[in-house]
C-alpha cells in the first residue's frame, strides 16, 4: 500500500551564501533552517508560500552543523551548534519572534560538541564530541546552564544524538558503527547496540519512547525495542548512506533521507517504504515531518546539498 505526498512548494536558494543546508527544525507554526552560512533563516507555515518571517543573522560566524526545536509548543525553544564549537539557545517570544538566549561554551573547542538534540520541553540538551562523549546540559539559565550528565563510550566521534521524548534515554551514534542508549534517571548505561557496522548517523526516538531507529553509511535502517536492546526490524531500500530520520507524531510512519537524494515513507506496522521522493541530485541532509495540524494533512519538509527547501504534504484520498 503506497502512500501519495504532493511538493506544495520549494524554496529555491534558501541560503544564497552556502551551497548545503544541513539542518531544518519545525515548530507547530514555523520552519527553521540552518547552512554553511552565518544566519539561521525562520519560515512560517501556516502560509502557502511558506515566506521567510525572520532571519537571525550571525548566529554562527563560521557556519551551523545542526540544529533543533523543542517539540512542546510551550517550550518555545531552539538550538543551535555551529563550527566555531559553540551552541546557542533561541527563545521565542508570544509575537513567534526569536532571540539568542544563551549559550553554551564550557571551553569548547570546534569539534568538541557535534550532534545535539532537545528535550521535548526545552529544559535539557544533549551533544556529542569528537572523543565520543556524550554530555546532557540543563538549559536553567539561573544555574548557568550546566552540565548534568557526562556518558563515557570507547572513544568515537558522535556523529548524531536524540533524547526520549519521555527524557528517560539519551541515544547515541558513533563512527565506529556503535549504537549507546542511556538510561538518564540512573546515569548508567542502558544497551549497546549491535547490528549497523559502519558509521550510524542518525538515531531516532519514536513518539511513544517505545523504539529507536538508527541508520548510516550501511544504507539499512535498524530498528531496535528500547526496553530489551534487541534489534526488531531492518528497513532496506536506500542507494546511499542515511542521513537523517524523523518519526510522524503518531509515530506510524518513519521518514529517511540519504547521500543517494532520496527520502523515504516506511510505514512501521507493515515495515514497507510507501513512498520515495528525489530531492535533486545532492546529499539529503535533513528531513522532518511538520508537527500535525488537527485539520490539515500531513506535510514533511526535505533540505540538502541543493540549497532548496521542498515541502510535501499528503494527498488526500
Amino acid at each position: 500500500m503506497s502512500k501519495q505526498y504532493l511538493t506544495l512548494h520549494t524554496v529555491d536558494s534558501a541560503h544564497p551564501k552556502a551551497s548545503d543546508i544541513f539542518a531544518v527544525a519545525p515548530t507547530s507554526t514555523q520552519l527553521l533552517s540552518a547552512s554553511g552560512s552565518s544566519t539561521i533563516n525562520v519560515y512560517d507555515t501556516t502560509q502557502a508560500e511558506f515566506p521567510i518571517v525572520q532571519t537571525l543573522d550571525k548566529a554562527h560566524q563560521l557556519g551551523i552543523h545542526h540544529l533543533v526545536t523543542a517539540r512542546e509548543d510551550k517550550a518555545r525553544r531552539a538550538a543551535s551548534a555551529g563550527f566555531e564549537g559553540k551552541v546557542k539557545i533561541w527563545s521565542q517570544n508570544e509575537d513567534g519572534v526569536w532571540s539568542e538566549d544563551g549559550e553554551i561554551v564550557d571551553q569548547n573547542k570546534p569539534g568538541e560538541i557535534w550532534a545535539i538534540a532537545l528535550s521535548a520541553d526545552g529544559q535539557y540538551l544533549a551533544s556529542t564530541s569528537i572523543n565520543g562523549k556524550i554530555n546532557v546540559w540543563s538549559l536553567d539559565k539561573e544555574e548557568g546552564m550546566p552540565r548534568i550528565r557526562e556518558y563515557e563510550t570507547k572513544g568515537s566521534f558522535g556523529l548524531c544524538v536524540d533524547l526520549s521524548r519521555n527524557g528517560s534515554f539519551t541515544a547515541s551514534g558513533h563512527e565506529n558503527g556503535s549504537i549507546y542508549v542511556f538510561n538518564n534517571e540512573s546515569g548508567r548505561l542502558a544497551h549497546s547496540l549491535a547490528g549497523l557496522v559502519h558509521p550510524v548517523r542518525s538515531v531516532s526516538f519514536s513518539p511513544a519512547s517505545k523504539l529507536l531507529a538508527a541508520g548510516g553509511d550501511a544504507r539499512i535502517i535498524a530498528l531496535y525495542d528500547v526496553t530489551s536492546g534487541e534489534q526488531v526490524a531492518n528497513f532496506t531500500g536506500h542507494g546511499g548512506w542515511v542521513l537523517t530520520l524523523d518519526w510522524s507524531d503518531t509515530g506510524e510512519y518513519l521518514l529517511s533521507g540519504s547521500h543517494d537524494s532520496k527520502a523515504k515513507v516506511w510505514r512501521i506496522e507493515t515495515r514497507s517504504c510507501v513512498a520515495t521522493h528525489s530531492h535533486g541530485d545532492k546529499p539529503l541532509w535533513t528531513a522532518k515531518w511538520l508537527p500535525k495540524i488537527p485539520t490539515k494533512s500531513e506535510m514533511f519538509a526535505l533540505a540538502g546539498g541543493n540549497n532548496a527547501i521542498s515541502f510535501y504534504r499528503e494527498a488526500a484520498g
